[in-house]
């Protein structure tokens, strides 16, 4: 299988790293390609730039500053990055970390290695086994970046 991993300049987490690790691990005969970009806005044309190269799926991983306006560009790339998804029929995981999730640095950067790895192993399973590899996991509150939810019983 054949993973892409676009990331950014503008992340203060090396995302992608982390992202390449955990695919690695779960795929050992995975071939990846990274494809950073300066910031959101670009994730777009990189995600479908790696799947014209042949990727059979893309996560993409992202840092969204504090002010409406990083807001606002974030909503302009999820809404590429679906645009992408329906036009390719490939899977593109949005990872985005927001600045203003945590005050602490230390706790973004916890969010940022957990959403990351858990995306990427999602990623993984998208696309070596299908449609229906995640569904064992379906209702049960599983989050990215923080502790699970749980499900309602």
């Amino acid at each position: 299988m054949k993973y892409g991993v676009a990331d950014t300049t503008f992340s203060r987490v090396d995302m992608g790293a982390i992202a390449i690790k955990v695919i690695k691990r779960e795929d050992p005969d995975a071939e990846i390609i990274r494809y950073t970009v300066p910031g959101i806005k670009d994730l777009p044309v990189a995600a479908r730039r790696l799947i014209d190269s042949g990727c059979d799926g893309v996560i993409t991983l992202g840092w969204v500053g504090k002010t409406m306006l990083d807001k606002y560009s974030y909503l302009a790339t999820s809404i590429g990055l679906i645009i992408v998804q329906v036009l390719t029929s490939k899977h593109v995981i949005d990872v985005t970390v927001h600045e203003d999730e945590a005050d602490d640095e230390e706790k973004l950067k916890e969010i940022a290695i957990d959403r990351a790895s858990k995306h990427a192993r999602n990623l993984v399973l998208l696309v070596k086994e299908g449609k229906n590899s995640l569904t064992p996991y379906a209702g049960k509150g599983l989050r990215q970046g923080y502790k699970d939810a749980g499900s309602i019983d």
